[in-house]
């Protein structure tokens, strides 16, 4: 397909959402043609998939089918048309998400597989991986405890938010660690300053993908925050006094 896929992984409180969303930006700003979905959105599934889990109504199994049924709606009505009309597409949390957290839930990794196995994999995928008490020190400092299942307690791993907390996403760190090598995942030190992150990111992109073959509209050529500028496409230049 002509189109590109980005992903980005990491436990709750790793700021891989800040860094796609940067990278978001980025390729706008460029003019490149791009979209952007994130885990959990589809219109079709949301509102039942919210209704489940304030009811507690789901086991890790139908937990699993429910975010893939929202995935598969997303990657049949989105992510796959974007693609192939020649689009950049980025993914906050692929079919990855999957398998760490569901995986720490207790479902069979090779099950996991099967049932995303229509997913083609990213080009890039970026791990933002940081110490699970950075990511809970984040957690609360913009708000006051963990949720309900980002501390596993569907899992009766604590009585105590903080802790089930700790114990799940160690899990589920764990398990992202033992995939880096079978996906390639891009292993990002998210302890790091964001615009040092973001910085390598971009770094990286530019290296593996052609940004020039994805141009969507004309756009000044401006240095951004992180000092980097998009690269000129010549052809949309009118001409030298920087009329577009």
């Amino acid at each position: 397909m002509p189109g590109r896929l980005i992903a980005v992984e990491g436990v709750d409180g790793s700021g891989k959402s800040t860094q796609i969303d940067l990278l978001h930006k980025w390729l706008v700003g460029l003019g490149c043609r791009v979209f952007f979905s994130e885990w959990n959105s589809s219109p079709l599934v949301m509102e039942a998939t919210k209704k489940a889990k304030r009811r507690l109504l789901l086991t890790p199994t139908t937990f699993c089918l429910i975010h893939a049924t929202d995935f598969a709606d997303r990657y049949e009505r989105q992510i796959l048309p974007m693609l192939r009309a020649g689009y950049i597409v980025l993914c906050d949390r692929y079919v990855y998400t999957s398998y760490a957290r569901d995986k720490a839930r207790g479902c069979d990794p090779a099950w996991l597989r099967e049932v995303y196995g229509f997913a083609q994999p990213p080009d890039i995928t970026f791990w933002y991986h940081v110490p699970v008490e950075t990511a809970l020190d984040r957690l609360t400092k913009s708000r006051k405890e963990p949720n309900y299942f980002e501390a596993g307690m569907d899992l009766g791993l604590s009585l105590d938010l903080r802790e089930g907390f700790r114990i799940f996403q160690d899990r589920i760190t764990r398990n992202y660690a033992e995939m880096v090598e079978e996906f390639g995942f891009v292993t990002m030190d998210a302890t790091l300053p964001i615009h040092h992150q973001q910085q390598a990111a971009r770094k990286l992109i530019q290296e593996r993908i052609d940004l020039s073959a994805y141009p969507s509209r004309i756009e000044r050529v401006v240095h951004d925050q992180y000092g980097i500028p998009p690269p000129v496409f010549e052809e949309d230049l009118i001409d030298a006094e920087g009329e577009w």
